[in-house]
């Protein structure tokens, strides 16, 4: 039987979760997990910082050639989206993919990390970076284009397909990290089997732990959103842990233990 087949049986044969348990082990995890954490959301900022500084250099001169002639000088605006080049447009596009791509392969390498800290393994900074490479990049490439043509037309739908959408979506990643060897499409098609089978549940958790890593972060000076934000990911991967399991070492686990 192959592994799409085994994990589709074991969604359908997956046992009622109770909000409360999965939420409670989620802040247990936590505590283990948070610094990992707070990393994840540092290495996303290091990542996508060149990217922000590009956008917003053509900003700058905005700004500057405003300052020259006046605030209230159309003409500055005027010459400003007409310096606007397609090709730095399509520069920024590609970057856009390009590093949301890497942001999955970030994704999926702390949910590999969480995995080790649940199993009270080791862990070390590298692991972040499992994924960011050729052979995984492509899927990782793949699968944030496909989040992003189901989550727009999504929003364009008033919103409501997004709603439904949020759940399955939320467990591409995982699939991700812990099935590497199948391909993007059996990849989308067991989130969306598991995003349906758990969504009450999936939604209820992400829509809370989400409120609630919010709200600590800001009362923590804002700042804390960083060491909270987190905390999110945490309940799709206790999800994912009931219903599919970690009972034989995965093929991501094989993989780590073989020397490169």
């Amino acid at each position: 039987m192959n592994v799409m087949n085994t994990l589709q049986e074991k969604i359908e044969r997956a046992k009622e979760l109770d909000f409360g348990t999965i939420f409670s082990e989620s802040i247990e995890l936590f505590k283990k997990t948070w610094l990992q954490g707070f990393l994840l959301q540092l290495f996303t900022f290091i990542v996508m910082l060149p990217l922000i500084i590009m956008f917003y250099i053509p900003f700058i001169g905005l700004i500057i050639a405003q300052e020259e002639s006046g605030y209230n000088d159309s003409d500055a605006f005027n010459a400003f989206f007409a310096s606007m080049s397609l090709l730095y447009i399509l520069f920024i596009v590609v970057g856009i993919f390009v590093l949301g791509a890497i942001s999955v392969a970030l994704n999926a390498g702390f949910y590999r990390i969480m995995k080790r800290l649940d199993y009270n393994e080791q862990v070390t900074t590298s692991d972040f970076f499992y994924f960011v490479k050729g052979k995984y990049l492509s899927k990782a490439f793949m699968l944030m284009l496909i989040s992003i043509l189901i989550a727009i037309p999504a929003a364009l739908l008033c919103y409501i397909p997004l709603i439904y959408a949020i759940v399955p979506l939320s467990y591409f990643s995982l699939f991700f990290a812990f099935n590497p060897e199948l391909s993007v499409g059996d990849m989308v098609k067991a989130s969306f089997k598991l995003g349906n089978k758990k969504w009450l549940i999936s939604f209820g958790l992400i829509i809370v732990s989400s409120l609630l890593a919010q709200i600590i972060g800001f009362i923590l000076c804002f700042v804390g959103v960083l060491f909270t934000a987190a905390f999110v990911y945490h309940p799709t991967y206790l999800i994912y842990k009931n219903v599919i399991g970690f009972d034989e070492p995965t093929a991501i686990d094989e993989i780590g233990a073989t020397p490169e």
